[in-house]
């Protein structure tokens, strides 16, 4: 694993619990503990972190929140609500910094003896054959079956591979300040477009654990930090009340996703795949799901369980995911940031228009939140591919906390019948012996159906017994879904 950032660190845990040892090499000499960096963590990644060991953690430390409003000059033009938990496991979005997400996987990564984590580690080289990949560092080498790159935006294993990064970046620049003040409203996200104390820009305003607020100001591309006056341009959020500067930074947002996620025995994850911009916290959520996605099938891959194709599986069903989020980003930063005379004059006709028309709301893109992505193209699923409703299981826990792969029945007795279906089926869960239908219910069957659900909660395939039965079809399934069939 190169990169110990959080999806390095993700991806080695959820390894581990597949019984996959790991080394970790982080280039940098120490963990760098400084300002808030990502700190939207949607409620789905959450149980992807609490199969690392951390997701009640994560969600306990940060702030939760339910509402966001959307502002056009003085006049408010949107807002949105989201459910409170109820009873799902983890709400909708918390917001946890990065920094404090990382502490607490580190924690874990210390726990956990299947993981090794080495400091002062940059990787010099990197060669693959058909069985191993080896790194080189300054104090030596590191073979392992696999490798995952999770090293970061400026990734080196990337550069190692040859691969190009291509895209775009934008000229206006963002202003993002960590900045401890009571700025007399509740936890809630605002948008600010045009406010007269950012003109023609946006502000985006976040909560944040401990009284400190994200304030995200879009600002020209000559804009001058060390004559900049602060003061003055904080007082305009904050008015007279006290405040304190925790973190203060100057950041360029860039689109840009590699070619292939996969070479050889090499995985690209996170940043060093796909950057896009903040707006909908779609970075670091994904770059979560690639860990969840990768960490199974490596595990199946080295015990000669996958098929030939399911290491490729990575890069069709991540590459999507990495497509899906770059357009809808995309679309969020041609409307946030118009490069055009007819994008600056649709954005400002909409917004003209929002505060008078309820329609025109709606074509406001603050914005899209993240949220799973479907495997509905990947051929290793017969189905959606959509991520498994979640439910309580009679016998205690829940169902996106098996993290194996999982049949689900509503009337077979089922069960494994050679050995490698012995060795690749964790959990069977016959429905009908579950004492409440919050499940069934949750997956809509109908009768005489069964569901195969993958490691990391998506489903492979929804099946009707036929009158041969149904052992057949889940095999088959089955087979699929860890890539024995092209």
């Amino acid at each position: 694993m190169v990169g110990a950032g959080p999806v390095g660190m993700t991806a080695a845990l959820l390894l581990a619990r597949h019984g996959v040892p790991t080394t970790v090499l982080e280039a940098a000499p120490a963990r760098e503990l400084v300002g808030s960096r990502s700190i939207c963590v949607q409620g789905d990644v959450l149980d992807i972190l609490a199969r690392a060991g951390v997701g009640a953690q994560v969600a306990e430390v940060g702030v939760t929140w339910t509402r966001g409003r959307t502002y056009y000059r003085s006049h408010q033009v949107g807002e949105i609500r989201f459910p409170e938990v109820g009873s799902a496991a983890f709400p909708p979005f918390v917001n946890t910094p990065q920094t404090v997400v990382e502490l607490l996987l580190e924690q874990a990564v210390a726990e956990e003896p299947l993981v090794e984590l080495r400091y002062d580690q940059p990787v010099e080289a990197l060669t693959q054959d058909a069985d191993s990949v080896t790194v080189a560092t300054p104090h030596g080498t590191v073979t392992g079956t696999h490798c995952v790159a999770a090293d970061g935006a400026r990734s080196t294993v990337r550069d190692l591979l040859g691969l190009p990064f291509d895209g775009m970046s934008y000229e206006d620049r963002f202003l993002i300040a960590d900045i401890r003040a009571d700025l007399g409203f509740t936890a809630e996200r605002r948008f600010y477009f045009d406010p007269p104390w950012n003109p023609g820009r946006q502000v985006l305003v976040h909560p944040q654990p401990g009284g400190v607020w994200r304030v995200d100001w879009q600002v020209p591309a000559d804009f001058d930090l060390a004559t900049e006056d602060l003061d003055s341009r904080i007082r305009r959020i904050t008015g007279d009340a006290p405040y304190e500067i925790v973190w203060l930074s100057l950041y360029r947002f860039h689109q840009r996703r590699i070619p292939e996620m996969r070479v050889g025995r090499v995985l690209l994850a996170g940043d060093a795949a796909h950057v896009m911009s903040p707006f909908g916290a779609r970075g670091l959520n994904s770059g979560i799901a690639d860990a969840d996605n990768l960490a199974w099938k490596v595990a199946l891959d080295r015990e000669a369980l996958a098929g030939p194709s399911l290491l490729s599986s990575y890069d069709v069903e991540r590459g999507a995911a990495a497509e899906e989020n770059l357009r809808v980003t995309s679309e969020t930063m041609r409307f946030l940031v118009p490069r055009t005379p007819e994008e600056k004059s649709h954005r400002e006709d909409v917004l003209t228009r929002s505060i008078t028309d309820e329609s025109a709301r709606a074509e406001i893109n603050a914005g899209r939140l993240a949220e799973p992505y479907s495997y509905e193209a990947s051929p290793l699923t017969t189905s959606s591919g959509a991520l498994c409703p979640d439910a309580q299981l009679m016998r205690g826990g829940r169902l996106r906390e098996l993290g194996v792969f999982t049949v689900l029945t509503n009337w077979s007795d089922w069960r494994p019948s050679d050995p490698w279906e012995r060795a690749v089926v964790g959990e069977v869960i016959p429905l009908d012996q579950e004492d409440d239908t919050t499940l069934a219910d949750a997956l809509n069957l109908k009768p005489r159906q069964a569901v195969v659900v993958r490691p990391d909660g998506h489903v492979a395939a929804v099946l009707t017994e036929p009158r041969g039965g149904i052992g057949a079809p889940i095999n088959a399934a089955l087979r699929r879904a860890t890539g024995w069939v092209h």
